[in-house]
């Protein structure tokens, strides 16, 4: 039994996400409707036609069930308005342990959408959660797939201004 992860969400990308769900399942009698003409082309064996309608069914299918989950557990709040503290909907500014350069990144969820330049970290990733709620100056330390440890100090944390 997994725990439920709660995904933040803008009210605009909640709304968009939840207009392609509905669309989706809208859409579903038109999948049926193309395997229903494909399957009385005969030979379900060489018909290309119904096996890529199968396919496609599978992906909305799957695509309907990953945003019904999504916004079951997701929780619309507004960009943050503070700085200093990190938060889903922040910018985050960080510099690892040994390094000079510092790294700058959204921390959403990929449903936020892609932001130009920005790399988007979810909340939930081992460095999202090792600086939620971190603030300015602080040092936190998260595990790396390897199993090793990499420290990151939150040089600034600022809202996201999309």
């Amino acid at each position: 039994m997994s725990e439920t992860q709660v995904t933040w969400l803008t009210q605009d990308a909640y709304d968009r996400l939840k207009g392609e769900l509905d669309e989706l399942v809208a859409n579903r009698p038109v999948i049926a409707a193309k395997i229903n003409e494909a399957r009385e082309e005969g030979d379900l064996r060489e018909n290309g036609g119904y096996h890529a309608a199968r396919e496609e069914q599978g992906q909305i299918e799957a695509r309907i069930r990953q945003l019904q989950e999504l916004l079951r557990t997701a929780k619309v709040g507004d960009v943050p308005t503070e700085s200093g503290v990190a938060r889903p909907g922040s910018v985050l500014t960080v510099r690892y342990d040994g390094e000079d350069e510092t790294e700058k990144f959204l921390l959403a969820t990929r449903e936020e959408g892609a932001h130009g330049e920005l790399e988007v970290y979810s909340p939930s990733s081992p460095l999202g959660q090792a600086l939620l709620d971190a603030k300015e100056g602080e040092t936190r330390e998260y595990e790396l797939p390897n199993g090793g440890s990499m420290k990151v100090t939150l040089v600034k944390a600022e809202p996201f201004n999309g």
